[in-house]
Parts: C-alpha cells; sequence; structure tokens
C-alpha cells in the first residue's frame, strides 16, 4: 500500500519528508538515501546496513570469484596502491 503527500523544495535545496511517511517508514534523524533522478522523476532509497547473513554470502561470493580468478593477496596489494596513486 501506498502513502502519497506533497512537499516543496526550500531555496537551500531541502525537501521535508511529510510526517506521516516518515511515522510509516519510520525514519529517523540522520537516516541516509541513495538519490536517483530520471526525467521528472526523484526518487530517495532508504541506505540500510546489510544483515550479517547477506554480508556473510557476499565474502563467500567474494573469495570464491577470487579463488577462480587466481587472485592473491598481492594482487590485491598491487591494485591497491595502484588505485591510491591515481
Amino acid at each position: 500500500m501506498s502513502l502519497t503527500a506533497t512537499t516543496r523544495m526550500s531555496s537551500r535545496g531541502q525537501v521535508v519528508i511529510p510526517e506521516s511517511i516518515r511515522q510509516r517508514l519510520k525514519l529517523q534523524p540522520g537516516t541516509e538515501f541513495v538519490v536517483i533522478a530520471q526525467d521528472d522523476i526523484v526518487l530517495f532509497k532508504k541506505l540500510s546496513p546489510p544483515k550479517w547473513e547477506e554480508f556473510d554470502s557476499l565474502v563467500r561470493e567474494a573469495r570464491r570469484q577470487a579463488r577462480l580468478s587466481r587472485l592473491t593477496p598481492r594482487h590485491v596489494k598491487r591494485a591497491l596502491i595502484t588505485v591510491r596513486q591515481q
């Protein structure tokens, strides 16, 4: 079920999220968002840290891919040095 409300942007580019939406989504001060713009649409997606189970599966997959690619810690260190020098 969607909830609709209107708001207005200030001269400083700030937008107030209406209280009814903040309550429904349990948004707290300091909540971070990804902002996506396409044509005349602006979309805010609340950022939330991954659950440990999701993080563990990401680490397992990264390690699997590294093994398949024969990537070693030495390769990673060299890549980091290269990127940091740019």
